[in-house]
């Protein structure tokens, strides 16, 4: 009896305390876990949202100028579709507060693939097959981001977001993107090299600042939630500020960007740009990759490379909507012309594009059916 009891006896002693401990190490991991899971989840649907928002924007852009009657931002169906699209803004802005930056950032390849599903499905838009190769390689990259992606979320406080944002390594960095900045922005305005990959990475150095700040304001908000105070430190109003100017100002040059180059190459250098600078952001700032094996950050540098290529592939040479020129004539509007040519006016003349070129082309129009 002595000798059968005894392993029951010595067993909970010699066990005890290891399960005691590996239970506390599950209680700790088990948030972050739940956190992290959050995160993604939150982003993809974020990012599901905004392309519906912008699937639902074109269609009431068609529709009004189909009607020709009123401004798009008069109908309803246009502000349905951007009070969608800040609600899946306000989800992305919500997951950096619970999974590393360098993840959530290149999960905005979701927004892309459900836009072009969308617009095939509902839009009927014809289907190419660089977009079920591109939608295949994006579903794998975010696949490879997502499993090989740092699984440590870290508690963003107001002493953590003031530690990091004193360490040499991030004001090296800051100090380095300044001079670059100043450096494209001279280029930009006093030399006017107007080329995309100027303006692109303009827009991608004031992304990471966004990216920085957003994750500490988002942080801080959901630790204040949580019950741990973070608004009463000045460094919330700090990233506060810098968020909104960063945003401010990436937006113009965005929008300077879409006026100036197609669409078709705005999207997938601004996805590849935003995407890089965030990762580099959440590396140096964050410190996110710090203790992940080789092997993961090897994987999922890949998935972001196929992640890129997959995006490249769906907005390759999408359909354009072609706005007519106004140094140009068509000739069905010229009275008895059928033909749809078009003929321009002889360069050389003084009236070359002018309004008075197009009297003159009507008029040459009418002396010929004479």
């Amino acid at each position: 009896m002595a000798n059968s009891s005894s392993p029951q006896a010595t067993t909970p002693l010699i066990s005890g305390p290891r399960q005691q401990e590996a239970l506390r190490e599950e209680m700790m991991e088990n948030p972050l876990q739940q956190n992290y899971l959050l995160g993604i989840i939150v982003s993809i649907c974020g990012n599901f949202l905004i392309s519906i928002s912008l699937n639902i924007q074109k269609y009431a852009h068609v529709r009004q100028a189909q009607r020709g009657s009123k401004p798009y931002y008069t109908s309803v169906m246009w502000w349905c579709g951007v009070l969608l699209m800040g609600v899946g803004e306000l989800g992305n802005f919500a997951a950096y507060g619970f999974a590393p930056a360098s993840l959530i950032a290149p999960l905005g390849c979701v927004s892309v693939i459900a836009s072009a599903v969308i617009s095939v499905v509902f839009l009927k838009e014809t289907i190419r097959a660089s977009d079920v190769v591109g939608g295949s390689l994006a579903i794998t990259g975010t696949y490879l981001l997502v499993t090989f992606a740092p699984h440590t979320s870290t508690h963003i406080t107001a002493h953590l977001v003031q530690y990091y944002f004193i360490s040499w390594h991030f004001l090296l960095y800051l100090f380095v993107e300044v001079v670059l900045f100043c450096i494209l922005l001279y280029l930009y305005k006093r030399r006017n090299m107007k080329h995309i990959v100027i303006v692109m990475l303009l827009v991608a150095l004031l992304a990471s600042l966004t990216v920085i700040s957003v994750k500490a304001v988002s942080g801080m908000i959901t630790e204040s939630i949580k019950g741990q105070l973070q608004l009463i430190y000045p460094i919330f109003y700090v990233m506060l500020v810098v968020m909104v100017a960063s945003c401010a100002f990436q937006i113009k040059f965005l929008n300077q960007a879409m006026k100036m180059f197609d669409a078709t190459e705005v999207v997938p250098i601004n996805f590849v740009f935003f995407t890089a600078s965030a990762i580099v952001a959440g590396i140096i700032f964050y410190q996110e990759f710090e203790g992940l094996a080789l092997l993961n950050i090897f994987m999922f540098l890949f998935g972001c490379l196929l992640s890129f290529i997959g995006v490249f592939l769906i907005a390759r040479n999408r359909p354009k909507i072609k706005q007519q020129d106004g140094n140009f004539i068509a000739m069905d509007m010229i009275p008895g012309r059928s033909r749809t040519d078009k003929v321009q006016p002889e360069a050389k003349t003084q009236t070359y594009g002018s309004l008075a070129a197009k009297f003159m082309c009507n008029r040459a129009g009418q002396t010929d059916d004479s």
